[in-house]
Order: structure tokens, then C-alpha cells, then sequence
């Protein structure tokens, strides 16, 4: 059988590009002009079987004679004459576009790719801590927080180092440091009453252990590590629910058995203890302090605190064992400049900071009743607008560190030692600005007294002064530690500022402040401070403790928190107040808030400070 025949049409080369494609004696033109009818009609199938005369090899003839097709054994028409040849400049593969209506090939995604690892079916061990987590959730979250969050996290650590341990994962350095650091944080709590620095450790904790399950090294490793368990919890559901649907169909009657023997035990504790409840008092006291109150009510609010419980351990767990290398996203580095280019900037910045500082200098060795006179600042005034300016100026200055860093000339030897040298100058110059902040700070404070805001930004600015130490340190030993030196010296100050009670703090600086001068103290922002503060409120001299003391022991009375949700500051409070009464009523606190025993800005014109509105 013939090509035409065998084959589907396809386009012809042009005339005079087909070459010897085409017998010499037939022309394109020829068969176009030709209808596709005509070599069936003129050659019928006679049945013999022979194969038509124009399925054979074509006969010379003239130029214009056409060669007729072959009709056996197709009994349709054929199709309509060949196009010319597309020429070969023209054959080339085009990309295929995307059909936006059809199914496209889907790629892994950033999070899949970073996370190599598929864990295996989950642990048993793994699997009874998860369980564990979200039952003690359910059971000791529900009245407030305290101890009960430390003892709800030790079985979600549980979980995670068995699913560790199940992918032979070692144990480093780091991770133990980020796993203890964690687990210390959630002490702030369980010690304060206050709840602003107990958001600050729980939220800390939280970063902590994501970067102990992720173990980043890199600035953008660790930034990302601290928030990346979110990104297991998905994955986290489907891999709990396959393991339990793996162990429900593999072992059905142990589960039975088990299912059957936890029943027949909670039910004879439940009558025997309720036995010897009703028989003796003292022993349903210690009941009554070891079970916690769950009713009815509250049942849609524990379920959810259950259902967190139980999704955050499963998230650790599984993050544990498949852990997303955050590490494998990096940031290429700035474009390396010249040395002239980047030097100049930060050498003009060096000069106005030395002579900032040497005006500073002279203002600390003339005193400052001279720059009083001259500014026509009062002393509170010039310490609180001069703290905020600083602050702002040590932000900007870390900025322009890492942004130098980053477009740092890397030519050589001499490249670094100007990097270091121009670099190390300003962080050093920095250093004695953080100084300034806080010594005017200082003279803030004993003039208006020590507030929440206060002591907070306080705080801020000595932990960015150990950030530029941290910098000066990498400048000489290497920056390999200085990404996790920096988030370990935020945790450690985290931590610290829980530990050192800033409610407790506050009091006790205002009520020395109020014994030591003539200072008036301010009666009514102290009332609003925490169970903390109670210890040195409880030595101011009547009416002003009775005030200071009336609407915290209100809130104390009111609150009925089991022993696992009540802090160290709340029950030393309670042993303090006792069950006194206030000497004084509310009615004879109204006039202590100005005056002689009240406001501490007496004979000062802003009765309202801007820029501390706690």
C-alpha cells in the first residue's frame, strides 16, 4: 500500500524546498489543481485483490500528468489534496502554552521541598503523650494560668522526643538549650500574678520550642524556626489520624480490653471517692483542691482548650520527627561596594555621633542647672524628651548596621579590617548613647516615679545595648553564633523580666520614692497594679495602704482559682491581706489622688504625661 495511504496527511514542503522528497516528474502545482475525486471514478476495485495501479511505484510521465491515488481497500473518499511543505527555518517546537482551563502538573510546594523527611507511622509512646496533653488541657486550663501550663507541656515535650527518637534524631546542644530555655519560661507564670509579662514568656516559650523541633542556624532560619510550627499542623492531623487508624485495625481487641478496663476504673473511683467524701470532711477538702470543677457549662470552652492541647502536642510531634530545614532559605548578599562609597556615610555618621557624645560629656561634668537655664527644659522635661530620641536613635543604628553588612565591600584582607574598624566605632559610639538613654531614664523615673511603660522601654533599650555587645563580639570571634546569640540574650531577658516581678518593682520604687523626699505618690495608678505589688503597698502608713491595697483585694476575694492555677505572687498576697478588711472606704481615698499625698506630679504644669499613658 502507498504512503498516502498508510500514513495520516501532513503538510508539504514548498516548491523547489522539497528536494528529493518528490519523484521529479510530478510538481506540486499539478496536484493541487487535480480534484480528489477523479482517480476513483476512473480506476473502480475489479475484486481481484490485486493491488491498483497507483499503489505501485510511480511512472515517469510529463510534467502536468498526475498520478491517480489508490481507492482499495478504503471504501470513503479521501481528503482533499496535501498543503504545500512548511519550509524547515519554520519547523521549529514552539513552548506549549498553559491551558488555564485544564488540570496542570502540580509542583511540591516551598514547605515540602525544605522538608525532605516523611515520618513514619506515629509512635505509641508518641501517640499516649499527645492523648495526655490534650486531657490535662481539657482538665487544668480551664480556670486560669499558673503551674498548670508548665504541667500541660511536659507530656507535649514527652511527645516530641519520642518522635524524635523514633527517626533517630540526636539530641544538640542548641536544641537543649532552646527545649530548657522553653520549659524555664513557663515558670514566669506559675510566679507572677501579673499578666503582662506572663504573655511575654508564654509567647516566648512558644518560639522557643519551634526553634528547638526546627534547629536553625541562619538570621532568616531563625526568625522563620520560631514561628514554623504552625506549618506542621495540617500535616500533623493526617499523619495522628492515619496512626490511629493503623493501630484500630491492627489491634482492635486490645484496644477493646484497654477501652473496657479505663471505664471500670474511673467508675469505682468515682463511687469510692464519693464514699469517703461524704464520710469525712478533711478528705473531701483534699478531694475538692485535687479535681478540678468541671461542669456542664463549661464543656464547649474545655473542649476547645482539649482540642488545642491535643493539635499543638501532635504538631510538635510531627515536627520532631520531619523537622522543615527554615536554613534552606537564604538571602543573596547585597551588591559589594567600594570602599569609598560605603565608607564615607558611615564615617560622616561616626563624626556626628562623637560629637553628640562629647556635648553629652559636658553636660554630665557642668551639671545640669546650666542646661536648664539655657533650654528652658524643667529637669523631668529635658530626661523624657531626651529617652525617646535615643531610643529611636539606637533602632536606626542597628538598621544601618545590617544594611552596611549587607552592601560591606569583600575584597580582601584590607576590606575587612575596614569593615570592622568603621563598623566596630559605631556600634561602640552606639553603646555610650544606650548609656545616655538610660541615665535619663533614671532622671525620669525620680522625677515621675516608675510606670509599666516605663520600666518596659527601659528594659527594651538594655537589651538592645547587649545586641550591639553581641555584634562587637562577632566583629571579632566570627558571626557564625550571633544570629542564636541574639535570640537566646531576648529569651534570657524575657525570662528575667518576669523573675524580677515589674509590678513588684513599680511598688516598691514608688513607695521608697514617697519615704525617702517629699515626693507625692500616686495612689490610684498603684491600686491598679497586680497581686505582686502587695508586699510593699502593705508598708505604705494608713489611709494610703488601705487605699492602695482595697481594689487588689477585692479582685483576690472574688477569684476562687484552684492551687494549679494560682501563682507564688497571688497566694503571698493572700497571706499577707489575710482576712482584714480595708481600714478605709473608697469615699475617703477620693481626695488622696492630688494634694499633699497624692498626684506625683504636684508642682509640675503637664499634668498629663504623652508619652506614658499607663
Amino acid at each position: 500500500m502507498s504512503d498516502h495511504t498508510s500514513e495520516s496527511p501532513r503538510p508539504e514542503r514548498a516548491p523547489g524546498a522539497s528536494g528529493a522528497a518528490e519523484p521529479s516528474g510530478v510538481s506540486g502545482a499539478s496536484e493541487v489543481s487535480e480534484p480528489a475525486t477523479t482517480p476513483a471514478k476512473a480506476r473502480p476495485d475489479d475484486g481481484s485483490g490485486a493491488p491498483p495501479t497507483g499503489a505501485g511505484p510511480q511512472e515517469p510521465g510529463g510534467p502536468g500528468v498526475p498520478q491517480p491515488r489508490s481507492t482499495a481497500p478504503q471504501p470513503s473518499t479521501p481528503g482533499p489534496p496535501e498543503p504545500p511543505r512548511v519550509p524547515a527555518y519554520a519547523q521549529q517546537v514552539r513552548p506549549a502554552q498553559p491551558n488555564p482551563w485544564g488540570q496542570t502538573k502540580q509542583t511540591p510546594s516551598e514547605i515540602s521541598r525544605l522538608r525532605p523527611v516523611t515520618p513514619a507511622a506515629i509512635p505509641g509512646a508518641t501517640l499516649w503523650a499527645v492523648l495526655a496533653t490534650g486531657l490535662l488541657s481539657a482538665l487544668l486550663l480551664g480556670e486560669g494560668i499558673g503551674l498548670n501550663l508548665l504541667v500541660v507541656a511536659l507530656p507535649a515535650v514527652l511527645a516530641a522526643y519520642f518522635a524524635a527518637r523514633a527517626t533517630a534524631r540526636r539530641l544538640r546542644p542548641w536544641t537543649a538549650v532552646w527545649a530548657v530555655g522553653g520549659l524555664a519560661l513557663l515558670v514566669v507564670p506559675a510566679l507572677r500574678d501579673a499578666g503582662w509579662p506572663s504573655f511575654l514568656a508564654i509567647v516566648s516559650a512558644f518560639a522557643l520550642g519551634s526553634l528547638a523541633l526546627h534547629g536553625s542556624r541562619s538570621w532568616l532560619g531563625i526568625f522563620l524556626g520560631s514561628l514554623g510550627l504552625l506549618t506542621s499542623v495540617a500535616e500533623a492531623l493526617g499523619w495522628g489520624a492515619r496512626g490511629v487508624r493503623d493501630r484500630m485495625s491492627g489491634s482492635r481487641g486490645r484496644w477493646g480490653v484497654a477501652f473496657r478496663s479505663t471505664v471500670v476504673a474511673v467508675v469505682l473511683l468515682v463511687v469510692f471517692g464519693a464514699l469517703f467524701a461524704s464520710a469525712d470532711a478533711a478528705f473531701a477538702d483534699v478531694l475538692g483542691s485535687l479535681i478540678p470543677d468541671v461542669s456542664v457549662g463549661d464543656g464547649p470552652w474545655r473542649f476547645f482548650l482539649g482540642a488545642l492541647g491535643l493539635v499543638g502536642a501532635l504538631a510538635a510531634a510531627y515536627t520532631a520527627a520531619a523537622p522543615v530545614r527554615w536554613d534552606g532559605l537564604t538571602v543573596r548578599p547585597g551588591k559589594a561596594r567600594g570602599r569609598l562609597e560605603w565608607a564615607l556615610p558611615l564615617v560622616v555618621l561616626n563624626l556626628l555621633f562623637a560629637a553628640f557624645l562629647a556635648i553629652q560629656l559636658t553636660v554630665l561634668l557642668g551639671g545640669y542647672d546650666k542646661v536648664m537655664a539655657e533650654t528652658d527644659l524643667s529637669y523631668s522635661e529635658y530626661a523624657r524628651e531626651g529617652f525617646w530620641q535615643l531610643l529611636w536613635a539606637t533602632l536606626l543604628t542597628l538598621l544601618v548596621i545590617a544594611l552596611a553588612l549587607r552592601w560591606a565591600p569583600r575584597g580582601g584582607a584590607r576590606d575587612r579590617t575596614l569593615v570592622r574598624g568603621v563598623l566596630g566605632t559605631l556600634c561602640l559610639l552606639t553603646l555610650v548613647v544606650v548609656a545616655s538613654a538610660l541615665r535619663r531614664m533614671d532622671l525620669y523615673v525620680d522625677a515621675y516615679g516608675l510606670t509599666r511603660l516605663r520600666i518596659s522601654v527601659a528594659a527594651v533599650e538594655l537589651w538592645l545595648g547587649v545586641v550591639l555587645v553581641l555584634i562587637m563580639a562577632a566583629g571579632v570571634f566570627g558571626a557564625k553564633l550571633l544570629p542564636r546569640a541574639v535570640a537566646a540574650s531576648a529569651a534570657v531577658g524575657v525570662l528575667a523580666f518576669g523573675l524580677i516581678s515589674p509590678d513588684g518593682l513599680i511598688a516598691e520604687q514608688n513607695v521608697e520614692r514617697y519615704h525617702r523626699s517629699d515626693h507625692s505618690i500616686d495612689i490610684e495608678y498603684l491600686s491598679g497594679l497586680s497581686a505582686d505589688a502587695v508586699p510593699a503597698l502593705d508598708t505604705l502608713p494608713e489611709p494610703l495602704r488601705s487605699c492602695a491595697l482595697e481594689k487588689i483585694q477585692r479582685t483576690l476575694r472574688d477569684s476562687d482559682e484552684p492551687w494549679y492555677a494560682t501563682s507564688w505572687g497571688e497566694a503571698r498576697a493572700r497571706d499577707i491581706l489575710g482576712d482584714r478588711d480595708p481600714a478605709f472606704s473608697a469615699r475617703d481615698c477620693r481626695g488622696l489622688g492630688a494634694g499633699e499625698n497624692g498626684s506625683e506630679r504636684e508642682g509640675v504644669d503637664d499634668s498629663y504625661d504623652p508619652y506614658d499613658p499607663y
